[in-house]
């Protein structure tokens, strides 16, 4: 078997996607499975990341000779608005692009269950939830840069903290809210900013935040953002699925979540703990202004402010993350190709 393993864009895209192609690919040396990068239909199966023009292009071509085409479903219209410069704009169009797109497909990877529910809404093709995983070794050894980032970023214990790319969606204003009204406590958000590529309110966002909230920027090793952080803070709107979330919880670090439908699979008050808030929202720019439901974040890091709730919380969620390995999830890309085929 042979699989032309393809990410449109590879050079240009990060964050989730990255990882999750990323993911695959150490999955399929662990299956000893024959792939290339390149575009090609000469391949038992053409497995596309990104559904760009190219990709469709490709799909189209394999779909006419027979090569069974897999689309991975990372992007969708919900979770593109919010995000970067001119996504809001672009996101209407982007969904009957996709349903064309995707409708070229044999078959369908969604990194979850609630990625299949909106994809069951743009076609009618087969789907298959097979989560992005947990790269556990690229975690190891993360406990030995504590002193060393927390030095860093003058971060004193217990840290709220957040990764990933710095984007309204996943939360900016609640994160930026939460660390005003608790000025006692340190919170960190590492991962890139890339300004040029954020919008006005973004930016204002970020440049206003107060003194006890730290955006670090793109950070070399990111196994010493979990050594720094407590307190893994994600009131994200809308996600496909989360690896960063895994990735705490892998490292066993207590995670505050929005009570969204993309986190039905936790479990409030055993591997989480979950807020319910209005997705109304209205921050002001003087710093004097509330999001509706911020309270209830502020509760429930009050409660994490017992180590002992920390340290069940997160040790329960450490064990909930096995399930998301690598070595867990591998054997299913296996099952799929050889079904399409």
């Amino acid at each position: 078997m042979k699989i032309s393993h393809y990410f449109e864009f590879e050079d240009h895209v990060t964050g989730g996607i990255r990882e999750s192609v990323a993911h695959q690919r150490k999955m399929l040396d662990r299956l000893d499975l024959r792939y290339t990068t390149e575009p090609t239909l000469d391949a038992d199966v053409f497995h596309c990341n990104l559904m760009g023009p190219r990709s469709v292009w490709y799909a189209r071509r394999a779909r006419s000779r027979g090569v069974p085409v897999v689309a991975h479903t990372h992007v969708t219209a919900e979770d593109f608005g919010d995000s970067f410069r001119f996504t809001n704009t672009l996101a209407k169009p982007l969904k009957p692009y996709l349903e064309r797109a995707y409708g070229l497909a044999d078959a369908l990877v969604c990194p979850s269950a609630y990625n299949r529910r909106l994809l069951e809404t743009y076609t009618d093709v087969p789907t298959t939830v097979i989560s992005n995983g947990v790269d556990r070794e690229k975690l190891d050894g993360f406990e030995s840069l504590e002193t060393e980032y927390r030095d860093r970023y003058d971060l004193e214990p217990p840290t709220v903290f957040l990764v990933g790319h710095v984007i309204k969606r996943k939360g900016l204003e609640t994160f930026v809210e939460l660390a005003r009204r608790l000025p006692e406590v340190d919170f960190a958000w590492f991962g890139p900013l890339d300004r040029s590529l954020k919008g006005r309110e973004t930016t204002r966002l970020i440049e206003e935040s107060p003194d006890n909230c730290t955006f670090t920027g793109y950070v070399e090793d990111i196994r010493g953002a979990y050594a720094a952080g407590d307190i893994f803070c994600f009131p994200t709107h809308e996600e496909n699925e989360g690896i960063a979330l895994l990735e705490a919880m892998t490292v066993g670090k207590p995670v505050l979540v929005r009570d969204i439908e993309t986190f039905d699979w936790l479990e409030d008050g055993e591997d989480c703990l979950k807020v319910s808030t209005s997705e109304s929202v209205s921050v002001s720019g003087s710093g004097s202004g509330s999001e509706s439901g911020v309270d209830a974040f502020v509760s429930a890091l009050e409660r994490l402010e017992d180590p002992a709730v920390r340290r069940r919380l997160g040790s329960n969620a450490a064990e909930r993350s096995e399930e998301f390995s690598l070595d867990a999830v591998a054997n299913r890309y296996q099952s799929l190709y050889e079904a399409v085929i």
